[in-house]
């Protein structure tokens, strides 16, 4: 069994859904040595998440943005944790919802995604910064 781990740090992305698929693979070549494993991909933040869904139509980010914004709108009245700006507290419930790591299937040395599948980095505040990811890849 191989293991292998790795920080890295993404750049500051706008708000929005964005795919990072392709950074998280250059960023790990070492997946090349697994023939049947798995890929945890896991964010140190809380007011960012990951999920995986389209990778073609960039539209279908833009859906997700629209609606996520929808359903936790920011300067909602009940809000308590409010001193680090609206889009705080919207970020952090976006944050749950979505979750913190996504696992992917490591198939022949390569992520065994579906064809239309990419692993999106959800950035839920106006300025959220730079991001950390944790990416620890198994198998054999």
């Amino acid at each position: 069994m191989e293991f292998f781990q790795k920080e890295i740090r993404l750049k500051a992305y706008s708000r929005g859904f964005h795919l990072i698929t392709d950074e998280i693979v250059d960023n790990l070549p070492e997946i090349r040595q697994i023939q049947q494993g798995r890929l945890q991909v896991f964010i140190q933040h809380t007011s960012a998440g990951l999920t995986i869904n389209e990778n073609a139509d960039p539209t279908v980010r833009k859906d997700f943005e629209t609606f996520i914004n929808d359903m936790v709108p920011e300067n909602y009245p009940r809000f308590i944790h409010t001193y680090e700006g609206p889009d705080d507290m919207p970020a952090h419930l976006k944050s749950s919802f979505f979750g913190c790591s996504v696992d992917i299937p490591i198939t022949r040395g390569k992520l065994n995604l579906g064809t239309w599948q990419g692993i999106y980095l959800g950035e839920f505040r106006d300025h959220g910064g730079p991001r950390k990811l944790i990416l620890t890849a198994m198998g054999s």
